[in-house]
């Protein structure tokens, strides 16, 4: 890479996304010197799918190994079953091994839609936290405070409220923060609400008498309801959500997170992006024409052009057009009739009866186009019906 490109890449790697750098000056020097440096990012899997609020470090990673560095990727399959505690108002239910097991399977093929993982050194930070003897554990924990600990954000939100805090919470940043010392990191990227267990990180490579790593947070994707993304609220995009599904999803969000959404999940140059902030500003360009290049922009960088063009084409025949999807999936049924309420939630549309129950009196149900408003309902089966629930999601019924 050219001299004068390169700059302009770490100046963008420097600021796009980024809430925070810790120590910039020592990391512009790094960054400039030619040094091959190991960038280290730990992901907990606490659930089986990568959403695009977590792949933000991911990209960011991906810009460091473009320059040459040695990407670091910790899948924290043995700090899972503590749970970070980052941004948490209360005790988080903790992961047995094997929820963590299931959850970890898929997660190097979900990375490699981002990061080459040829190149990308993978450690499960069980290789070495499980080796810890109680000794070492305590030894660590000597050069610590419980003050320290507690003075954390969420620590003294939940000690004023009475809130339980765990020991076992307490542990997390310095588990978090010999992950550095076993890889020797120079770098460490996180979300900004890991500032507090990054730089304990720096501490614990201080007292192992290592070089400490500068620190990135990186800006916080808020979910597409406003609030913070979470699998739980079902406010996410998944990096492996289908293109239509994804292109959908995009669509539903609020109109006061476009600007939010290209700058942290696309890569459309910041200079655009400002550009198209100032537009939806002043009101010269629509939100919806905002969120559908928006829409193609994050299915592009997932499926490719191509495919980001195809799912457009499928929204518009669906939400423009009024016309059913290409491709519904089928439900096989072998009742002669069904409650309205069972064949919704068994055909997977809704995650339970009640939820079922809400969606028909919001109005949010059709069978054949047909508002189904009673949910005391029982429906005959027609081979070939069409169950609609909320605008996105379809399925042909048919008997077995």
């Amino acid at each position: 890479m050219k001299t004068v490109a390169k700059h302009k890449k770490i100046k963008e790697i420097l600021s796009r996304g980024v809430e925070r750098i810790i120590e910039k000056d020592s990391l512009i020097r790094k960054l400039s010197s030619g040094k091959k440096l190991r960038i280290k990012y730990g992901i907990d899997p606490t659930g089986p799918k990568i959403h695009i609020g977590r792949a933000i470090s991911l990209w960011k990673l991906k810009d460091f190994q473009d320059l040459g560095h040695q990407i670091v990727l910790i899948i924290g399959d043995f700090t899972a079953q503590i749970g970070d505690a980052s941004d948490k108002t209360s005790m988080r239910k903790a992961l047995s091994e094997e929820e963590v097991k299931r959850n970890v399977r898929d997660y190097k093929r979900q990375v490699a839609k981002i990061l080459d993982i040829k190149k990308t050194e993978v450690h499960y930070n069980s290789e070495w936290l499980s080796k810890l003897s109680w000794k070492d554990k305590l030894s660590l924990s000597m050069h610590f405070t419980a003050q320290q600990m507690i003075q954390r954000r969420n620590f003294k939100e939940r000690w004023e409220k009475g809130k339980p805090i765990g020991l076992h919470e307490l542990d997390y940043p310095l588990l978090q923060g010999y992950d550095s010392i076993a890889i020797r990191a120079d770098v460490e990227l996180g979300g900004f609400d890991q500032l507090f267990n990054l730089k304990i990180g720096r501490e614990v490579q201080k007292i192992f008498g290592q070089h400490q790593q500068d620190i990135m947070t990186l800006k916080m994707l808020p979910g597409l309801d406003g609030r913070k993304m979470a699998t739980t609220w079902g406010n996410v995009i998944n990096i492996i959500d289908e293109p239509n599904a994804m292109f959908g999803k995009v669509m539903s969000m609020k109109d006061e997170l476009i600007g939010d959404y290209f700058e942290l999940a696309t890569k459309v140059p910041l200079e655009e992006v400002s550009e198209i902030k100032e537009q939806l500003k002043a009101k010269k360009l629509h939100p919806r024409l905002a969120k559908a290049r928006l829409a193609k922009e994050i299915v592009g960088l997932y499926y490719g052009e191509k495919t980001a063009e195809k799912a457009e084409k499928e929204f518009d025949k669906v939400f423009k057009e009024r016309e059913l999807p290409s491709h519904i999936p089928l439900f096989r049924v072998s009742e002669k009739s069904i409650p309205i309420l069972d064949l919704i939630y068994n055909s997977k549309l809704a995650n339970s009866r009640s939820e079922a129950k809400r969606l028909i009196l919001q109005r949010g149900v059709k069978i054949d186009k047909a508002l189904k408003t009673d949910w005391r309902e029982v429906i005959k089966i027609k081979d070939g019906m069409i169950l609609q629930v909320g605008k996105r999601k379809f399925v042909k019924v048919t008997r077995k």
